[in-house]
């Protein structure tokens, strides 16, 4: 008999089934990749859907940090030979169903009662609990588990900066085989003062959730998970209970904090705003996103858009909104577009124009994975698989964070670590020389022989590469260093980049460097990237000059900027004002 699910659980699945368009894809968002069932007896399903598996033998594993010999949270997969994970479940004859993965803890072979569940799923619907969605799942600090009997992989891991561990387990009836794992770090990053963060975690949440959640970012090794209250014109997803102060929950050096993705559209990108000291939605002045801004920027906070601005045409509210000085970031690294997962195209645009805007990084769990390019591991949607470091010296604390992402000091990652310092200053530092001064450029990156094998360590200026180190041929490296001086005649942005392998990629927010307070931008591109900046104006322009409809297409449509009184005004204003920037720009020198 299998045991009953936890009362939490029954009722976030009970919330999912009734949730508002739980059973279909958010209309901004693609298909998730294992619909949606209907409802059905959950606790009923997961053993008979793991029947084949019989549990023969057991497993008991303990897991502790090497340094501190304290036990770790951490992520744990087992696979059969063929690398399919035992939970999911290993037969081909049983399809993977939302049965198995909304399974309590205890009740499947291949899921230990150690397991930390928490209900998340794609359009804030019920499909997955402990299980993720490569077939892993996070412990802290030890497991028990019946096994089958046969030959299986055990990998535990913890995030980018611990070594991975793997070990051939064979298991044969009666068996009982106990493994102790300390984790070792290759890199200490808080030891530099370097603390990373996900700026892009969908997760609803009350406080119950709070330390199950946290045990999840430290199983990954985010010291910031960033929940992301998500809205569109109808409705709010992935709620969270509070904002600001009320809304943080931290232990040790982690922490969780929420924010919003809202607003939302597809003529205008997807935009995030973290820090502000309460939620903001003006619903009836959607496509008004420099109104979003200001008052998050007045309620303390930061703003920013989402998918490197390549997805839903990002890239032409960015181009109001750098124009307008209204933004503050660009999620810069993402496995969500096939252009990624380090897509620059429009990041290096403005910063030619001479605008200032930092890198921040995350994973939009639980949607993005790596496995779109050529060479990359096959991986689902995971916390941290894309996130960014920020300088905040020690000790750290929230204000300290959030203080320095104000300030640039910070670096976006899939893997490498990357430090860069001009003249000894950060990255989002700004410096200002007189004609003929040399700058002093370093740049080092750090890597693993095995897991992060380093290949190529870059610096650039106005996007073009003016120093190089590589891997000696044949060879990997776990560590790439530069050492560059320039003497610049105008001013330009400085930053590094580090590429490990297709998907394993960094990349630092610049040091903006001025001569004589002539500014940054690049003169050697300027009228082309006008030129760009004042199409992307027309296309929005386009938009307006469309027949305004009378109604929305159908109950589920999101209006559009025609369907709010005032709406044309306010954007042809906007682009007005926008174009009077490119025409300053173009005057430059």
């Amino acid at each position: 008999m299998n045991p009953p699910l936890p009362r939490s659980l029954v009722a976030v699945l009970l919330i999912g089934v009734t949730a508002p368009w739980s059973s279909y894809a958010h209309p901004n968002h693609a298909i998730a990749p294992f619909p949606p069932s209907p409802l059905r007896s959950v606790a009923a399903r997961p053993a008979a859907a793991t029947a084949a598996l019989k549990a023969d033998a057991r497993l008991s594993v303990e897991i502790t940090d090497a340094k501190t010999r304290a036990p770790t949270a951490a992520r744990v997969r087992i696979t059969d030979p063929n690398g399919k994970p035992l939970g999911l479940p290993i037969s081909a004859a049983i399809p993977v169903n939302d049965e198995t993965r909304l399974a309590a803890p205890g009740s499947v072979v291949g899921l230990p009662a150690e397991a930390i569940g928490v209900m998340y799923g794609q359009n804030d619907a019920a499909q997955g609990f402990a299980f993720q969605p490569d077939g892993s799942f996070y412990v802290k600090g030890r497991f028990e588990l019946p096994m089958p009997a046969g030959r299986f992989f055990l990998t535990i891991s913890k995030g980018y900066e611990f070594a991975r561990d793997q070990q051939e387990l064979v298991f044969k009836p009666g068996d009982h085989l106990t493994r102790s794992v300390a984790l070792r770090r290759w890199v200490d990053m808080p030891a530099r003062g370097w603390y990373s963060a996900d700026d892009h975690i969908h997760l609803r949440r009350s406080p119950r959730e709070n330390p199950l959640i946290l045990d999840w970012i430290a199983a990954e090794d985010v010291h910031v998970g960033v929940l992301l209250q998500m809205g569109d014109f109808w409705t709010t997803y992935f709620s969270q209970y509070g904002f600001g102060r009320r809304g943080r929950f931290a232990h040790d050096d982690f922490l969780l904090t929420s924010g919003q993705e809202e607003p939302r559209t597809a003529e205008l990108g997807h935009t995030i705003s973290l820090g502000a000291e309460s939620f903001v939605r003006l619903r009836d002045d959607y496509y008004a996103y420099d109104k979003f801004f200001d008052r998050i920027h007045a309620l303390g906070g930061v703003s920013g858009y989402a998918h490197q601005a390549m997805s839903f045409h990002g890239y032409r509210g960015m181009t109001l909104d750098v124009l307008g000085g209204k933004i503050d970031f660009l999620e810069l690294l993402q496995f969500c577009v096939p252009e990624g997962p380090l897509a620059v195209e429009h990041y290096y645009r403005f910063l030619d124009l001479g605008y200032k805007v930092t890198a921040l990084a995350g994973s939009d769990f639980p949607w993005c994975g790596r496995g779109r390019h050529p060479g990359e591991e096959q991986v689902g949607a995971q916390i941290g698989n894309a996130r960014f470091y920020t300088y905040t010296g020690n000790p750290f604390s929230f204000e300290r964070w959030l203080a320095a992402v104000k300030a640039g000091n910070t670096f976006v990652t899939s893997g490498p670590m990357l430090e860069l310092k001009v003249n000894g200053q950060l990255p989002g530092s700004a410096i200002d020389i007189a004609p003929g001064t040399k700058l002093r450029i370093s740049a080092s990156a750090h890597g693993h022989a095995t897991q992060i094998p380093l290949q190529r360590l870059q610096i650039v200026a106005h996007g073009k590469v003016i120093a190089e180190a590589q891997a000696k041929p044949g060879a990997t490296s776990a560590e790439l260093t530069l050492d560059h001086e320039l003497a610049p005649v105008h001013g330009l942005w400085i930053a590094a980049r580090v590429d490990a392998g297709p998907s394993q990629l960094a990349h630092t927010t610049p040091v903006y460097v001025t001569v004589n307070r002539d500014g940054f931008h690049n003169r050697d591109n300027l009228a082309a990237q006008v030129a760009v900046a004042r199409r992307h104006l027309d296309e929005i322009r386009a938009l307006l000059n469309q027949p305004a409809p009378n109604e929305p297409a159908s109950p589920r449509a999101i209006p559009g900027p025609l369907s709010y009184r005032g709406g044309k005004a306010w954007l042809e204003q906007r682009i007005a004002t926008a174009e009077r920037s490119l025409d300053e720009l173009s005057r430059r020198r």
